[in-house]
């Protein structure tokens, strides 16, 4: 049962899911065993802010740095996301969910990027959006959507041909991105369209993230005055 309702200020939250090596090793684990419970805490979060009415879910599954982390867990997490989409695939119509995938695909199996365009055009008749940020970087974004705009033979380019050329065109930008364990920084996470969304840290580690922490996020939300450049 949903503890409280957005209205439509909060259309778009995106998370930073940090927090889940450290909170495996706190408990005498292997960082792996983290990324699982994570990928629980995840789908628990993203359902839990369908309920409240948020209609746009961004969420930071893997960066095109994380590449640099040791083999076995960078092996484990591409693991659970590939048990993710032949679960989703299964599951859709139960998730009304529309999937979304931001970042490079062009480092996936194409077996693995196939699924992903399956995905993401069985499931656009859904109300709601989640996107997955895999293998994704904000800057990467940027220098792919002015590429984008060169090969069609742009010679000037606004602030609205790039907007139009990202990963995320299809959804506004974030109201709000949370950051769990509590690190204070973007990590190269939607650098453009993060202009004037606003931020909430907090010290709680990914897999210990509930439905009470992410109230306390929305709760610190409609403290805020947004005033977009103005007064």
């Amino acid at each position: 049962m949903a503890n409280m309702q957005v209205d439509e200020r909060l259309q778009h939250i995106a998370f930073i899911m940090d927090g889940n090596g450290r909170w495996a090793k706190k408990r005498g684990m292997p960082r792996e065993y983290g990324h699982s419970v994570g990928s629980k805490t995840f789908e628990r979060v993203v359902r839990y802010c369908g309920d409240i009415g948020i209609r746009t879910v961004t969420v930071y599954a893997f960066s095109t740095e994380n590449w640099k982390r040791p083999e076995k867990e960078v092996q484990a997490i591409m693991g659970i996301f590939r048990e993710y989409l032949a679960t989703a695939l299964k599951k859709a119509e139960d998730y009304c969910i529309h999937l979304m995938f931001l970042g490079d695909r062009s480092v996936f199996p194409e077996n693995v990027r196939v699924l992903m365009d399956r995905l993401e055009r069985e499931t656009a008749h859904h109300p709601l959006t989640l996107n997955i940020a895999i293998n994704y970087g904000g800057r990467d974004e940027i220098v792919h959507a002015v590429n984008t705009l060169i090969a069609q033979g742009k010679t000037e380019i606004t602030e609205e041909d790039i907007s139009a050329n990202l990963y995320t065109a299809h959804c506004p930008p974030p109201d709000l991105i949370v950051r769990t364990g509590a690190e204070q920084r973007l990590s190269n996470f939607l650098l453009w369209q993060a202009a004037y969304a606003e931020f909430y840290f907090c010290d709680t580690l990914w897999p210990d993230m509930d439905e009470e922490a992410v109230d306390a996020a929305v709760a610190a939300f409609y403290e805020r005055k947004r005033r977009f450049g103005g007064v």
